[in-house]
């Protein structure tokens, strides 16, 4: 029976930070940019790369093995590669347009290899690096750092992207915004405000206790001219930030002005 993306969206947004079922919830953000499609085998796909790492589990002996069994299932055999002709086309941050091309972003092929990673019983975070996004996989009190973008080499504490080997583990919902970032990022770069606001609505949706994402969809709610939305959401970003830090001083000043404008 098919789900319903957006109801399944508003449940993982109550469940909290996670962890989730990563790259099936990306899956349903997708869904929402392809109304009508049949996920099913975008879901059959899912469900073949996880049953491939699962049956290669009991012979994952050290994390090693484990990157290097990532590796050859999504670079070799089913040819995820980092898309760097295209990087800025949003079908890269988009799951069923990487799965179609079998290209990506670094966040979006990073969702595959925790699918991956973790359905062989090894654990799997995505890191807080600023740019490049990076993938932490564990095993048996060992880990490493994987670049998802390159093939998923393992990378060498220290050498590439500076101090990526001190970047500090992220939530699946962090992952999560961060592929709808992407996704924000260009809509707003290609003069697309309306583009912009449906992304960080579900942004909304799947992190609704955080103020900074309330205050995004204000900003952007009032650029559009939907004053009544971004006083809402003005007003919700007030109540969660902490009184005193600048985020919630920036919204009392913006709600303050907005209602001058309605009045």
């Amino acid at each position: 029976m098919s789900e319903n993306p957006l109801r399944y969206l508003e449940r993982l947004g109550r469940e909290g930070d996670g962890p989730h079922d990563i790259a099936h919830a990306a899956l349903m953000l997708a869904a929402l940019d392809h109304p009508g499609l049949a996920l099913e085998p975008y879901r059959a796909h899912l469900d073949e790369i996880a049953d491939a790492m699962k049956s290669q589990g009991p012979m994952i002996q050290r994390v090693g093995d484990g990157a290097r069994a990532l590796s050859i299932l999504l670079a070799t055999r089913y040819g995820y590669d980092g898309d760097r002709l295209n990087y800025d086309d949003p079908a890269n941050a988009d799951l069923v347009g990487v799965i179609d091309r079998r290209r990506g972003l670094p966040v979006s092929l990073g969702i595959l290899y925790m699918h991956a990673a973790r359905a062989a019983g090894m654990t799997a975070s995505g890191l807080n690096t600023p740019s490049h996004f990076l993938l932490r996989i564990g095993h048996r009190h060992d880990d490493v750092t994987l670049d998802p973008f390159n093939g998923g080499v393992v990378l060498e504490a220290g050498a590439a992207l500076g101090a990526a080997h001190l970047a500090q583990p992220v939530s699946d919902t962090d992952v999560l915004l961060r592929l709808q970032n992407n996704l924000k990022i260009r809509a707003l770069e290609n003069g697309k405000p309306e583009r912009a606001l449906e992304v960080t609505s579900r942004m909304v949706m799947i992190a609704p206790g955080r103020a900074e994402l309330w205050f995004d969809l204000a900003r952007i709610n009032e650029a559009v001219g939907v004053l009544g939305a971004a006083a809402k959401a003005y007003e919700r970003s007030l109540a969660l930030a902490p009184p005193g830090e600048p985020l919630h001083n920036e919204a009392a000043l913006s709600l303050s002005a907005l209602k001058r404008r309605l009045n």
